[in-house]
């Protein structure tokens, strides 16, 4: 069973401008993330590339380099600091994938299927490692500060939300304290560190950083909701994967908070304890149908993603302007 979401506006609803404006840096930051991966170790190029190169759309790298842009910076600082960003980014999926015991990442194996937790684990801290020595490689303690400050931030968004695993109690502000550490804060910190890089006055450093989180935010939501109404091709992994690992996320939460003391008790039966039977998923979904909490879940996005949107309203009309406008409608309109 699946949930059709409608869309508005879905014609903006693109990454093709953004990707086009930034494609000659692009192309410079990826023979860097090779060059990166390099190691006489032969078990850490496959591991990194295994995921790499598995057709990620690369859009936290892109926003750094769009950002930098838009800030007027000259250097070629934002190529490295690009770098560095999708290198956490690969390395939090990593260990993602180890700690959700997942199966599948961007429709192929994941990693620790393929080579085990432990090598997963430890090219992540390689990695990150990497990430860090191009940080002191630009040389910019302000930019360090920022991707360093967000590293920390996400794994306590990771601690965080193994403390509300399983745990139907979790409310939606809490719930957002999850997603806006664990996802949100690497968005807001690419965004931020073109402008650091470029000096640009604190009022647009803050604004570029408004748009990265409440962008990520939206981002997750979509997840969300993508997760009990999406498909496979598009997930890239099983839907109902967040019910079976027993994942409270925003559509279990309204759901939850809205439905009656047998469905309470269906959610606990399969979350909190884990006995989940034939026919469970069908049935989550169809409670979530009933409460309006996927299409809440969506509402919610474009409430943070209206919000991103204004967040650009003090720079100066351009074409990445605007491209960073589509990108909000694009990572909303995901499931259209």
């Amino acid at each position: 069973m699946a949930v059709v979401i409608p869309f508005e506006n879905p014609h903006a609803a693109s990454i093709e401008r953004l990707t086009a404006l930034v494609a000659p840096d692009m192309e410079r930051v990826n023979a860097t993330i090779l060059a990166r991966t390099g190691s006489d170790v032969t078990m850490i190029p496959e591991v990194a590339n295994h995921l790499i190169s598995s057709g990620g759309k690369r859009l936290r790298p892109m926003l750094t380099l769009a950002m930098a842009k838009i800030a007027g910076y000259q250097g070629d600082g934002h190529l490295k600091l690009a770098a560095a960003v999708e290198f956490m980014h690969t390395a939090t999926l990593l260990h993602d994938d180890v700690v959700d015991e997942s199966d599948m990442r961007r429709g192929k194996p994941a990693a620790r299927m393929v080579w085990g937790n432990e090598a997963s684990v430890l090219v992540g801290d390689f990695l990150l490692g990497q990430a860090f020595k191009m940080m002191v490689e630009v040389g910019s303690l302000h930019c360090l500060d920022i991707l360093s400050t967000a590293a920390a931030v996400i794994a306590e968004g990771e601690v965080m939300q193994l403390g509300a695993a399983k745990n139907t109690a979790t409310n939606e502000d809490e719930y957002l304290s999850v997603i806006r550490a664990k996802t949100a804060e690497l968005f807001a910190a690419a965004c931020e560190v073109g402008p650091a890089l470029a000096v640009k006055e604190k009022s647009v450093q803050a604004a570029c950083r408004s748009y990265g989180m409440n962008l990520g935010i939206a981002f997750q939501l979509v997840d969300d909701a993508l997760d009990y109404g999406g498909t496979s091709a598009k997930l890239g992994k099983n839907v109902g994967d967040d019910f079976r690992e027993g994942k409270i996320t925003l559509p279990i939460v309204l759901s939850y908070r809205r439905g009656s003391d047998s469905e309470r008790a269906f959610w606990n039966r399969t979350l909190s304890e884990g006995d989940i039977r034939d026919g469970d998923l069908d049935e989550a979904i169809a409670v979530m149908k009933k409460h309006h909490a996927i299409e809440d879940t969506i509402g919610r996005a474009r409430h943070y993603g209206a919000i991103a949107t204004d967040a650009l309203a003090l720079m100066p009309n351009s074409e990445m302007k605007t491209a960073l406008e589509e990108t909000v409608a694009f990572c909303i309109a995901r499931a259209h």
